[in-house]
């Protein structure tokens, strides 16, 4: 793929006026200035638009960082010839490079992207036996008493076949605390050292909304849900405003890396989108970012008002409260108990009345509300919470508040059809479903499995869904998350008995959920989504066709540029 000035058409086009330095339009007067093209850049090659008029293009032309125009035909380069100077880009698609509608992330948290590349990275760390490697090497370049603190982790899959705990950790870093976070962000795993510094002891009570993990005789083994993790995570140093700043500018250069053109950003410290805001305003943020804050940063942005930054690049106008944990820490709110550990059904975050007062101020101060819900219980509770506060007259997508669940892993059949029926947005990450395919069956039992990732029952009853990773909580490349939404499978192709393959989508789909369906999830859907005249250039170009190469080769692909606003922000390097 090039970029190329007028000077070198005649090297990629046999056309004699491109060429000859003649006027090509006979009816310019001789002397008469010519008129520059009406485009700061064309693109040339295959497009997919996402417009269900004309989803596929030969061309696209952008002007002051919106498109101009998007055309079906050949593209007449004597546009650029009868120019009097073009000095924009022109960007040929060759090599089987094709370009699509921005793709947008609508859940992930870009603090914890940075933060990932920035500090020990547990990723793919494959049994315990390597983790405690890790966490060694670690503490060979720490002093005694430094707190050594990681994420990433997951169990699935690990030969040992349980959660890592103190005694573990203890071996590998008997000198330091050591305070690991699970993948899903939901549990922690603590050696001793960080127990006795966070003041958690065999006798310590479960807080509300969490718990400690203990074994048969009593004693805390290390493993800490949701909220029973605070005395351990208050041990880690709170990042500096230089420091939220690196890793806010780091998370957001990476996601230009991959083809993101913009991010839902989830559960964020008003500090960070007040951050993110200054980076804008100093050029230093790529992507388009959208923040949700938490609850308790809800009357500063009431005091503040809703703001956008540089016609929408950053906006700020959502919150995001929890009304569940995780599936694979046991902490996602299930109806009945949980098959492979009955004596739990999961964990309840906030009370009713906590929810009916955040939503109520929420609504009353025109700000969308977003909630986590994974368990069937837990979504079943925001459903009924949110029909309490919207008034009736509220059943039409396009009219509402445009309210989200984030994530909606486990959903009670029955609960399907209230999502559109209600207005409310399915917030989804499809890669979840490649993960948790390991170990879901067992928490759940194969009948609660229906209701489970069930993209396809939910578009088909009129739900609008969301796509995004929930990145640093999964690996946030969107050709895994587009793979998910189409294979339903996991990266080496295994999908496992009862797993609903019917729940797949299809292509167009899958581009939707990445394109126009966020977009709209955030109010954007006029200026954001697909390519059409009128709408913001934001372009993700891959070395590949998605839409038509076989699903098991989706993984592989790369983007090779990332176009925002017009302008492009991250491009491969040639090799």
């Amino acid at each position: 793929m090039g970029r190329l000035n007028h000077a070198l058409l005649c090297s990629l086009f046999a056309l004699s006026t491109a060429c000859s330095g003649t006027e090509s339009d006979s009816s310019t007067n001789p002397g008469e200035a010519a008129l520059p093209p009406p485009f700061d850049t064309v693109i040339v090659g295959m497009i997919y638009t996402g417009s269900e008029t004309a989803p596929v293009a030969e061309w696209v032309t952008i002007k002051d960082g919106y498109v101009h125009e998007v055309g079906t035909e050949t593209f007449d380069l004597d546009t650029i010839e009868r120019g009097a100077d073009f000095n924009g880009d022109l960007i040929i698609l060759d090599g089987g490079k094709v370009a699509y509608p921005g793709f947008t992330d609508a859940h992930a948290h870009l603090i914890g992207i940075g933060q990932r590349e920035l500090t020990l990275n547990l990723e793919g760390v494959a049994s315990i036996a390597e983790l405690k490697e890790r966490i060694a090497a670690e503490a060979e370049g720490k002093a005694e008493g430094e707190v050594i603190f990681g994420r990433g982790w997951i169990e699935t899959g690990w030969p040992e076949g349980r959660f890592p705990n103190r005694d573990d950790l203890d071996e590998a870093a008997p000198d330091n605390p050591v305070v690991l976070v699970r993948a899903d962000g939901h549990a922690t795993v603590a050696n001793s050292a960080a127990l006795d510094a966070g003041g958690i002891t065999d006798e310590t009570p479960d807080p509300d909304g969490g718990r400690i993990e203990r074994d048969a005789n009593g004693r805390a083994t290390g493993m800490l849900i949701d909220t029973a993790d605070r005395p351990v995570r208050a041990l880690i140093d709170e990042p500096s405003d230089a420091e939220r700043r690196e890793a806010l500018k780091k998370g957001a250069e990476v996601y230009a890396s991959w083809g993101w053109t913009g991010l839902h950003n989830m559960s964020v410290d008003i500090r960070d989108a007040q951050i993110i805001g200054e980076l804008e305003e100093a050029g230093e943020m790529p992507i388009r970012v959208y923040n949700a804050i938490n609850p308790g940063d809800m009357d500063a942005l009431i005091e503040s008002g809703i703001w956008e930054l540089n016609d929408g690049k950053v906006t700020t106008r959502a919150v995001k409260f929890y009304v569940d944990g995780a599936l694979g820490s046991r902490g996602a709110a299930l109806h009945e108990p949980y098959t492979d550990q009955p004596e739990t059904s999961g964990l309840l975050l906030m009370t009713p009345e906590e929810a009916m007062a955040g939503y109520r101020k929420a609504y009353d101060n025109s700000i969308q509300v977003t909630t986590h819900a994974i368990g069937d219980r837990g979504n079943t509770l925001v459903l009924d919470w949110y029909e309490d506060i919207l008034p009736a007259d509220r059943l039409t997508y396009a009219d509402g508040p445009r309210w989200r669940v984030e994530h909606a892993q486990i959903v009670d059949p029955a609960d399907i059809p209230r999502f559109a029926a209600l207005g409310i947005i399915a917030s989804m990450q499809p890669s979840h479903a490649i993960g948790d395919l390991h170990f879901a069956p067992a928490r759940l039992g194969d009948e609660r499995l229906t209701g489970a990732y069930a993209w396809r029952s939910l578009s088909d009853s009129g739900a609008i869904i969301a796509g995004g990773s929930d990145a640093p909580v999964e690996r946030g490349d969107p050709m895994i998350e587009f793979y998910a939404t189409v294979a339903r499978r996991d990266l080496e192709g295994y999908r496992g008995d009862n797993w609903h393959p019917d729940e797949a989508l299809s292509r167009a789909e899958a581009l939707d959920l990445f394109t126009i369906n966020p977009a709209f999830a955030s109010f954007n859907e006029v200026r954001l989504g697909t390519l059409e005249a009128g709408k913001k250039a934001d372009i993700t170009v891959l070395d590949g066709d998605i839409m038509t190469m076989p699903s098991g080769d989706l993984p592989g692909v790369k983007a090779v540029m990332t176009i925002v606003d017009g302008e492009i922000v991250y491009e491969a390097s040639a090799e």
